[in-house]
Formats: structure tokens, C-alpha cells, sequence
């Protein structure tokens, strides 16, 4: 199959034209081919098909217009066009689209000419001619995704047309040239490479008055639509033909290398070269690296016949513009032809400028007094003389302050002599660069460093502490900086613990970041205003996103949460959230992972109260909440099946699916800090049921991690709220969870106590589902017990718990109460029972693929074995245990495991390795606050000294 954009869109299987049928099927087909591999998100598809204004029904016939272009393409299974995360991906191999193939050949044509192999040139040209049926996508002239490619693909038609031309005329190929570039000097009468190779062809066919009128002509034409002369190339040829000299053929010019200035017929006036830059500053600090990285790539040799563009981007107040002044005027002397310099207003109170605008002045930079009648009327046709300008110039352009690449494309030069460097809050993806830059904070020693420069090093030194905590209150804010020493400086009675105490709490901080014209939260506002009021209905709906993620600032989502945060579909979510990246008002710090900067954190936060309403927050934080517990609950049961009471209502995006216990326990890792704060909203909110639902749930995570304390934190704020609303149901699962989290932290006394007072409620209820919840229970009433030395009792619990499991007849908890039940067998010197029964809890901990469960039974089935002095097998499965916990990174689990395979050492006679054993399990414990591992450490290396004694 094969796609041809050249030209009238046209789908061709062999020879054969394939009808592609409906104008807005066409347009869908269209913009596929130009993202061609790349997925298009589904709007930026229905902004394609209906504009700002998509109908209420657009998501349905997208889908049904996809489903007939996929009839039309023959592609019903949906393997050429198909849906990914992100949007549809219509896969295209690279013989397969006439651009792709246009752009390849004009690159070969380009390598030949830098080569000066002419006939390789004329080759390379022709076959990528050969694909031009037309302009490029003529039939959807108010398609926005065709604008740029189009204007690109239509200079790279000409520049193929000049270069075969050239060869034709390098090659002493004349015949038929004449007739062909008189077609194209009618066409374009302002082109003079045409206007040069038609006299050069006129000249050499014998016709010199005709080479000479073709000049005359030319240069009447620019001086009356540009007021300008004809550029050194046609007066080169036109002095050629004067001379009559025939030469060889490439002698008036050689394409592709510098050409010789022309020495002037007369004197002239010197026009000194425009000047430009604003001052660099005086006490720029740090950035070494990304100015190195910058002035690099301004003075090393270009590569290619291409310009030189370097961007610089990051949030306001980063010191975007301040790192490109210091690198422009580190290498302005490479460029003595000129440096410009213009403020684009991309973001700011006043109106963004006008390319059509920029073009006359920084053309009027280049030519003083050189314009005596109009400009060109089109913005192309500026542009395209701003490139003519510069092909034979070194010139610096500073654009700073960018809003997107639509404004920048006009601007650039067209060779490699000049060079631009582009600041912008826009990582500007779709503007082609050779060096992107996006700045981070500062770190510590350059803020330190950029704040002694502006309020004195002594003030610093005096007092350390408090320039640590202003630091903090910047969050690296080049701008945040300077405004806290500019105030230290008109202070000097204020000392930096002073100012950092205003700053401290975060109220009114950004107020207070300030001084004169420069303000923290005015420089944020500016980007933010500039996609709220935009006319683009996608970026003022990710100022909404913005607003809604303001009310978790201090918080990493991931792109599921947050789609469920802004009630979006997942890859709409993702397409809001990465437009605000590309405009640096949140971060990235890991893939589909978002956050604020400290600062601007604040700043979302102060819009969300200002332009949401109070339902508005309410619902989005539910929203939240809803889908952290479904997604918790998943986790949840991938670790460890135990029976919590799930949620009725579905997420407002859906959970994440969890490949193994593992995957799940990394994630709630990864989400913790935001479920504890989620657990904390809800305990406030209207759905106070959520903050012990999600407590409980923390089990799983809680069965590796539990002497963090931060599961401890989570259940009480959960029984608290429970209580509080007479919640018999929270106050159960709550009581349970909380009497196994003291259990876990060796804290018997409080164990037994929250499990009995869970036993009476349980008691009090007239529920037939609490038989299994007695049996948990009571299965953690006896290991606490156990733990406490009651193992007579422990077992007697043990039996109950394991009796009243099996008359459930399910499977929920069975490896707690088998376990519990195995452990009392143990320490009441049942071996061979608990041998049988510890066999069992690890073959369905290894069923479930849960490696913390696999551990600790085979830790207590390493104890057993070696009570039954089968040391092979004992130190086994100690070995593999103590192997699983070190691969967890499981430190509680590792010093009991350590303890355990201590105790198997000591009892095999093997003192130095139960010495190791204990010495560690007891570091871990001291190193990580655990005292009952300090204990039994100790405890064991007390039982060996008795035992050499």
C-alpha cells in the first residue's frame, strides 16, 4: 500500500488508486499520515474533524469514521490502525508515504551536493521531484496540522528544484532549462537563485541581451516590492555575462560553499552591525554546565547546511533569559555580522507578538535605511527574505520569551552561518532543534552561592541555619532568590532567618516573595493566564487540570490517579498532563508521573480555592479517594487475599492491574505518602467510611513494611474516625488491623488488648460473615500470646480460630490462621504436627506468589526442622528465607530470619556463624529503631556466653 500526501491526498495497493471516500474520513486519514507511527490522542483528531466545537456525539462517530476508514484500508482486524494508550497509531513503513521519501531524497541530494557530485545531485533531485503531484494536502487548506509541514515540504520542492538545475547546468545540460526556469521566475518573480540560473542558461545558449533583461527584470522587481538590490548570487552572473566569458559551468557560482564578498564599485557608508543583546548580568551564579553545553553548540562547526537552534526552556523565574544572555555574549564575537535580540511576549499581560511583525524589525536591524518602499505583504514572503538576508551573514538572534513554535518557525535563518538561541516556559517539542536545554532548580551550593552574591556572604555566615531555611522557602527559584536578597539587602538589619520566617509556614508566601517589579506569583500567573484565556479549548481544559492537581500539591500522581482526579479517560489525562510539562507547570520525574515545584505547588493551590467551587474540589477529591481504595483493594488482593470488605462504587478511572504480590507491593511503596494524605482528607470529608477502608487495606503493604510505623499511623486516625461516627463495621476491621499491627511490632500487651476489644464487637453483632472474622482474630489473639510466652493458651486460640475457618468453608485468611495454628503446634512441642502443617502454609504461599508469605514460612519451617534435627533441610530453608528478605529489601523481615538461622547455629553447635547472625539481626534493630530485634539480638548473644561458660 502506498500513501502520497504530495499532492491531492491518494491511497494506491499496487497500481491500483484505492477510493478513500468522505470528506472528514479524508481529513481523519490525513492527519494520521502526518503524525504517521506516532499516536494521535483522540482529540487532537476531533479538533481535526470539528474544531473548537466538537458535537456532543463526536466520540461516537470518531469511532464509526475510524471504523470506516479501517474498512476502506482494508485493515478490519485494526492491525495497520490501531488504538494504543495515547490515541491511534496508524503504522506506515518507511517505502510506504511519498513524503517520507521526499524528505530522504532531498537529504541524499543534499550529502551529494556537500560532495560536489553533480550527477548524484541531478539524480537525487529528480527522483525526489518526481514525487511533487502538487501542493502538499491542496484539499485541506484550513487543516491546522498541515500548515507547518506543508510550508516545510513546499521550500524543500524549491530548494530540490534549484539544486537539480544546478547540476543540469554544472553538467552542461542546457537544452530545455530555459523554457522551464522562465516558468519559474513568472511563478516566483522575488526567487533570484532562478533568476541566476536562467540568465546563466540564457548566456550560454548564445542569448546574452536576454541574460541581461532577465537581470534588469529581477532587479526592478525587488527594488520596487522590497526596496532592496539583487543578493550576490545574481550579481555574480549578471557580471559574468557582461564580461561574455563562458568558462566552465559552475564557475558564476558554486552552490554549497561561502561566496566572496563583492568589492564595493564605490565608497560606501560602514553600517555598523546591530548590537542588540540586553547586558548580561553582573552576579550570575551557577548553570556552568548547561552554559558550557550552550556556547558550545553556538561556536562549534555546524553540521550540515541546517541552523543552528538551541532551546532553552523551564517554568518562570527559572533564569531561562539570563543563561541565554550570558551564553549569547560569550560567543557574540564568533558572530560579528550582528546580535538580535527581541522579547516574543509568548507569555505576559501584553499580547503575544506578531511573527508578520518581528519580521519587519528585525529585517529593519539588518537593512537601516535601506527600505524605501513596502515590505512584503505575506509573513512567508518576509520570512522568506529575512533568510536571503542572513544566508551569507554571522548573526546571533536571541528570541526570547517564545510562546510556541508557530511564532519562532518565521524567524529563523535558512543556512548554518547564523545561529538563534530560543527561551521559552514551552519545551517548544515541535520546533527543530539542535540543542535543547530545560533548566532545574538550582541546587543547594549555587543557591547558597547566587544568595551570598546578592545580600553579602556575612549575612550568611552569621546565620547558616537561617539561610538553610530561606534557601528552602526559594525551592531554587533563581527569581524567588533574588527577590529574598534584594530584601536582605534593603534590610540590612534583618538577619536570613528573619526573612525565612515570614516564608516558612507557606502562608502568603508567594505574597511575600516580592519586591518592586519582581513577583514570584505575577511570573507564574503569566503562564498560567496564557492557557486558562487561551483560545485553544485543550489548554484552557489543562488549566483546569491544573487547578485540580493544585489540591494535592506536595503530592506525585501518576497519569491514572490524576485521570480519575480530573474525571478525564486515561490517555485524555495524559495528553492534558503532558501539555502542561511541555509548558513547565508541573514536572516529570518519572514516566506519566506529574508534580508541582514547590513553589508553583502553591500557586495551583491558591487557583483551585479561587476558581473552583466548593463542590467542585469536594468531588474531585472523592473522585481521588474512590479511586485510591479500589486501587489499594487490588493491591491489596495481590498480595494477600484476606477478606476486607470492598467498595460497591467504580472508579472514576480504572485501577491499575498488578501482575504479582511484588508489583503490588512496589506500588504502594510508590503511592504511600499520597494514600496517607488521602486517608487523612477522608476522615474529613463526606465519605468518612474511605479513611478505614483504605487503612485496612494497607495490610499487604503493612505484612513487609510494618515497622515503618506509618501503617500504625494510618489505623488509629481510622478507629478515631470510626468511633467518632458510631461505625461498628470500621471499628471491627480497624480493631483487627490495629491488634495485628501490634502483633507484628512485638507489642503483645497492646495486641491482646485491641484484639479482645475487636472480639466484643464482633461478639455483639448478629452477622453470620463474623465467623471468619472471629477466626482472624483469634488467630492473632495466639500469636500474640505466643509472643508473650502464653503457649498453652496460644494454641487453645489456635484451634478455635482454625475450627471455625473450616466451618466458614472459605478460603479468605487461611494462611493467617494456618500459620497461627503451626506456630503454637511449635512452641508447644508438637513437631511433627507443626512439621505438617508449616509443609502446607508454604506450598500456598508459593501457590500465591507471595515472596513476603514464602519467607516467613519457610523461616518457621527452617525453626521447625531444625527442632526436629534435620539440619540439611533446616538450614535450607532458612537459606532461601533469609535470601527473599534481602531481595525485598525487607529489613524487619531480615533480622528475624537473621534471629532464627542465629538460633539453628547455636543449636547445631556452630557458635561463630550464630555470633554473625545475632550481631547483625541486633545492628539492624539499633540501626533502624526496632527494639525487639535489638533484643532478641542481645538475647541470643547471651545464650551463647552461657552456653562457652
Amino acid at each position: 500500500m502506498h500513501f502520497s500526501l504530495l499532492g491531492p491526498l491518494l491511497v494506491r495497493v499496487g497500481h491500483q488508486e484505492r477510493p478513500i471516500g468522505g470528506v472528514k474520513v479524508r481529513t481523519l486519514l490525513a492527519v494520521l499520515l502526518l503524525e504517521a507511527n506516532r499516536p494521535v490522542p483522540p482529540d487532537r483528531l476531533k479538533a481535526a474533524l470539528w474544531g473548537d466545537r466538537p458535537p456532543a456525539s463526536a466520540n461516537a462517530s470518531l469511532h464509526n469514521m475510524l471504523a470506516r476508514l479501517r474498512t476502506q484500508l482494508g485493515d478490519e482486524h485494526g492491525e495497520r490502525l490501531r488504538s494504543t494508550p495515547l490515541g491511534y497509531l496508524l503504522d506506515v513503513a518507511g517505502d510506504e508515504l511519498d513524503v517520507q521519501l521526499f524528505d530522504l531524497g532531498v537529504e541524499r541530494a543534499r550529502e551529494a551536493l556537500r560532495r560536489e557530485d553533480w550527477n548524484a545531485v541531478r539524480q537525487e533531485s529528480a527522483t525526489a521531484l518526481a514525487l511533487w503531484r502538487g501542493a502538499p494536502l491542496a484539499e485541506f487548506p484550513d487543516l491546522p496540522q498541515a500548515q507547518t509541514p506543508r510550508r516545510r515540504w513546499q521550500e524543500a520542492h524549491l530548494q530540490a528544484l534549484e539544486w537539480r538545475i544546478e547540476a543540469d547546468l554544472r553538467l552542461g545540460h542546457v537544452q530545455g532549462l530555459v523554457p522551464e526556469l522562465t516558468g519559474l521566475t513568472g511563478e516566483h518573480p522575488l526567487h533570484e537563485t532562478f533568476h541566476a540560473q536562467l540568465m546563466l542558461a540564457l548566456h550560454r545558449l548564445g542569448q546574452r541581451s536576454e541574460a541581461l533583461a532577465a537581470y534588469q527584470r529581477l532587479r526592478r522587481a525587488l527594488v520596487e516590492e522590497l526596496g532592496v538590490e539583487p543578493g550576490p548570487r545574481a550579481r555574480k552572473a549578471h557580471q559574468h555575462v557582461l564580461r561574455e566569458t563562458s568558462g566552465e559551468p559552475g564557475e558564476p557560482d558554486e552552490p554549497g560553499k561561502p561566496q566572496k564578498p563583492q568589492k564595493p564599485e564605490g565608497p560606501a557608508p560602514a553600517i555598523q552591525p546591530p548590537a542588540q543583546l540586553p547586558s548580561a548580568l553582573s552576579d550570575f551564579t551557577g548553570r556552568q554546565a548547561d552554559l558550557r553545553t550552550l556556547t558550545e553548540e553556538l561556536t562549534a562547526p555546524p553540521a550540515g547546511d541546517v541552523p543552528r537552534v538551541a532551546v532553552v526552556s523551564g517554568m518562570g523565574g527559572i533564569g531561562k533569559t539570563a543563561l541565554a544572555l550570558q551564553a549569547a555574549h560569550a560567543v557574540k564575537h564568533h558572530y560579528p555580522d550582528g546580535q538580535l535580540y527581541a522579547d516574543l511576549r509568548g507569555f505576559g499581560a501584553a499580547p503575544a507578538r506578531d511573527p508578520h511583525e518581528l519580521l519587519s524589525a528585525l529585517l529593519a536591524a539588518l537593512h537601516p535605511g535601506t527600505y524605501s518602499g513596502p515590505l512584503p505583504e505575506h509573513t512567508d514572503d518576509r520570512a522568506a527574505l529575512l533568510r536571503t538576508t542572513l544566508a551569507d551573514r554571522r548573526v546571533l538572534l536571541l528570541l526570547d520569551n517564545a510562546r510556541d513554535a508557530a511564532q519562532v518557525e518565521p524567524l529563523l535563518p535558512g543556512g548554518s552561518r547564523s545561529a538563534v538561541i530560543v527561551t521559552s516556559r514551552n519545551t517548544l517539542p515541535d520546533l527543530p532543534a539542535s540543542a535543547r536545554l530545560s533548566l532545574p532548580p538550582l541546587d543547594v551550593e549555587e543557591q547558597r552561592a547566587l544568595l551570598s552574591r546578592l545580600c553579602g556572604p556575612g549575612r550568611i555566615r552569621q546565620d547558616p541555619d537561617g539561610a538553610l531555611r530561606l534557601l528552602a522557602a526559594c525551592a531554587g527559584l533563581p527569581l524567588a532568590l533574588r527577590i529574598a536578597g534584594a530584601r536582605l539587602s534593603s534590610r540590612p538589619t534583618w538577619s536570613p532567618g528573619t526573612l525565612a520566617g515570614r516564608l516558612d509556614d507557606n502562608r502568603g508566601r508567594l505574597r511575600a516573595l516580592s519586591v518592586g517589579r519582581l513577583a514570584v506569583d505575577t511570573t507564574f500567573a503569566t503562564s498560567y493566564l496564557a492557557i486558562r484565556d487561551s483560545e485553544d479549548p485543550v489548554e484552557r481544559e489543562a488549566a483546569r487540570a491544573f487547578r485540580l492537581l493544585g489540591l494535592w500539591a506536595g503530592h506525585t500522581l501518576g497519569v491514572d490517579a490524576a485521570a480519575a482526579l480530573l474525571d478525564r479517560p486515561r490517555e485524555h489525562a495524559a495528553d492534558l498532563l503532558e501539555l502542561l510539562a511541555d509548558v513547565h507547570l508541573v514536572q516529570t520525574p518519572e514516566q506519566w508521573r506529574y508534580r508541582f515545584h514547590d513553589l508553583l505547588g502553591e500557586f495551583a493551590a491558591e487557583r483551585a480555592v479561587q476558581e473552583e467551587s466548593d463542590e467542585s474540589r469536594e468531588a474531585a477529591a472523592l473522585r481521588l479517594a474512590v479511586w485510591y481504595a479500589v486501587a489499594l483493594e487490588e493491591a491489596g488482593t495481590a498480595i494477600n487475599p484476606t477478606g476486607e470488605p470492598r467498595l460497591a462504587e467504580a472508579p472514576a478511572a480504572p485501577a491499575p492491574a498488578f501482575t504479582d504480590p511484588q508489583h503490588a507491593l512496589d506500588w504502594c511503596r510508590q503511592e504511600l505518602p499520597v494514600i496517607k494524605e488521602v486517608i487523612r482528607r477522608a476522615a474529613d470529608s463526606s465519605r468518612p467510611d474511605l479513611t478505614w477502608r483504605l487503612a485496612i487495606w494497607l495490610m499487604g503493604y503493612a505484612s513487609t513494611f510494618w515497622w515503618t510505623g506509618e501503617w500504625d499511623a494510618c489505623l488509629n486516625l481510622a478507629l478515631e474516625s470510626a468511633r467518632e461516627r458510631d461505625d461498628v463495621l470500621g471499628q471491627v476491621w480497624t480493631l483487627r488491623r490495629l491488634g495485628a499491627s501490634h502483633g507484628m511490632a512485638f507489642r503483645n500487651d497492646e495486641a491482646i488488648e485491641t484484639l479482645e476489644a475487636a472480639l466484643a464487637v464482633v461478639d455483639g453483632r448478629d452477622d453470620h460473615h463474623d465467623d471468619l472474622c472471629k477466626a482472624t482474630i483469634l488467630a492473632n489473639l495466639s500469636t500474640a500470646l505466643s509472643q508473650q510466652g502464653g503457649h498453652g493458651q496460644a494454641l487453645t486460640y489456635a484451634q478455635r480460630a482454625w475450627k471455625l475457618h473450616q466451618e466458614a468453608g472459605r478460603t479468605e485468611g487461611a494462611l493467617g490462621v494456618l500459620s497461627a495454628l503451626a506456630q503454637a503446634l511449635l512452641q508447644n512441642g508438637d513437631f511433627d504436627a507443626a512439621h505438617r502443617h508449616f509443609r502446607s502454609l508454604t506450598e500456598l504461599c508459593r501457590a500465591q506468589g507471595n515472596l513476603t508469605l514464602i519467607a516467613i514460612a519457610l523461616a518457621n519451617l527452617g525453626d521447625c526442622l531444625c527442632a526436629l534435627g534435620r539440619e540439611e533441610e533446616a538450614f535450607a530453608a532458612l537459606d532461601e528465607s533469609l535470601a527473599i528478605r534481602r531481595h525485598l529489601g525487607d529489613l524487619s523481615g531480615i533480622a528475624d530470619s537473621l534471629v532464627i538461622t542465629g538460633r539453628a547455629h547455636a543449636h547445631f553447635g556452630r557458635p561463630s556463624q550464630a555470633r554473625a547472625c545475632f550481631e547483625q539481626a541486633a545492628g539492624i534493630g539499633r540501626d533502624h529503631n526496632i527494639p525487639a530485634f535489638v533484643k532478641q539480638g542481645l538475647d541470643g548473644l547471651a545464650r551463647l556466653r552461657h552456653l562457652r561458660r
